[in-house]
């Protein structure tokens, strides 16, 4: 994998930003796109997140440096905490 210069790693996110919790996919695009990072205004949020496919959905993952703050989220949008070492066991 290539990766730009000055671009966030992976692991540079796992370890700054370990609190992660994944949304269906459905909920945070088109219109939902703006709820939820609206929502992440004055969060933790990290400015990069991620997704992966489970079965037939996909998932997006927000990542958070505080736990309060992925909490909130994952309460809001019906989130699951994600496990970063998870997508590399499939």
């Amino acid at each position: 994998m290539v990766r730009r210069k000055g671009e966030l790693s992976s692991a540079d996110v796992s370890r700054e930003w370990p609190h992660q919790v994944a949304i269906l996919a459905k909920v945070s695009v088109g219109p939902g796109y703006k709820i939820t990072h609206d929502f992440c205004d004055g969060l933790s949020l990290c400015p990069r997140g991620h997704s992966f496919k489970r079965d037939t959905e996909w998932w997006n993952v927000f990542c958070f440096a505080e736990r309060e703050h992925a909490e909130k989220f994952k309460e809001r949008f019906g989130g699951e905490w994600f496990d970063p070492g998870m997508i590399w066991e499939r």
